[in-house]
């Protein structure tokens, strides 16, 4: 298991744990309450996070799959792209490896793909 995940999971866990402190806190009343419902709040926005939050840059087959990371955190430089794909004039130089990255759009559904340029 990658850190990845190992972070993602200890994030969720630590969210049910806040939520469930907080749940009990709203029974007890008084000044609990107030405090129970802010961590119910922080509970359940760690758990949304924990589930929803993926990887810049992936497709849903890259991300299913699991393949590794490609360049700038995009598509694998060895897969090609499927020729549903069309590249856009949109280009970005993805902040944390300072690669430019090419967006490429399926016309029907607006799917994008990020695919490292050079």
């Amino acid at each position: 298991m990658s850190a990845y995940w190992i972070v993602r999971a200890i994030v969720g866990i630590l969210g049910v744990v806040a939520a469930l402190v907080g749940l009990i806190g709203l029974t007890l009343g008084g000044q609990e309450a107030v405090a129970g419902g802010w961590a119910v709040l922080v509970g359940l926005a760690m758990i949304a996070v924990a589930l929803l939050e993926v990887r810049r840059y992936r497709s849903e087959a890259a991300e299913r799959t699991q393949a590794p990371i490609g360049p700038g955190g995009g598509e694998t430089p060895d897969a090609p792209v499927e020729l549903r794909f069309r590249p856009t004039t949109e280009v970005f130089v993805d902040p944390s490896t300072r690669r430019v990255m090419r967006v490429h759009v399926d016309p029907a559904t607006g799917e994008r793909r990020y695919v490292a340029e050079g």
